[in-house]
């Protein structure tokens, strides 16, 4: 098993901070695609690295189902909270499958950026381990955000 942890890529944040990337998480609509053991996630990789459907995050590692299609379930109701001194987290509603459906064995998921063109297209934002496997048959597969975001940084 290759995941460990869950990280914000270094790269995103260095885009954002030298206008590489426009990023905007209060219009975008960013997407989870679910993964396997088979990614090895690693917070250094280059920006075109952390995208969707290259490197680590390639289509043929993804979990699919037709409730949660290849390319992931877009994140609902987020919200960038800067209200907390010393805090920025970005959160959204829990992210459910459309329906029922099995998957077996998912670890973690990636977090991207749909609308994003440049400097890559689909630009990663974070990956999110789930503790171990996580599997569900003939049910319904919910990712439940963390009471402290989907990522969170304290300055």
């Amino acid at each position: 098993m290759a995941w460990t942890n869950s990280k914000v890529f270094r790269a995103l944040v260095a885009d954002v901070f030298d206008n590489t990337t426009a990023v905007d998480l209060g219009t975008d609509v960013p997407k989870v695609a679910l993964y396997g053991t088979t990614p090895t996630p690693s917070q250094d990789v280059t920006s075109a690295n952390s995208a969707y459907a290259v490197d680590q995050w390639i289509t043929g590692s993804e979990l699919t189902h037709a409730n949660w299609p290849a390319g992931g379930r877009p994140l609902a109701s987020t919200v960038l909270n800067s209200g907390t001194a010393g805090v920025v987290f970005y959160d959204a509603a829990d992210t459910t499958g459309a329906g029922t459906l099995t998957l077996t064995a998912v670890f973690g998921c990636l977090v991207y950026d749909d609308t994003l063109t440049t400097p890559v297209v689909d630009q990663g934002i974070c990956y999110n381990y789930f503790g171990g496997s996580q599997s569900v048959t003939a049910g319904t597969f919910t990712v439940v955000w963390h009471a402290n975001g989907i990522w969170r940084a304290t300055l």
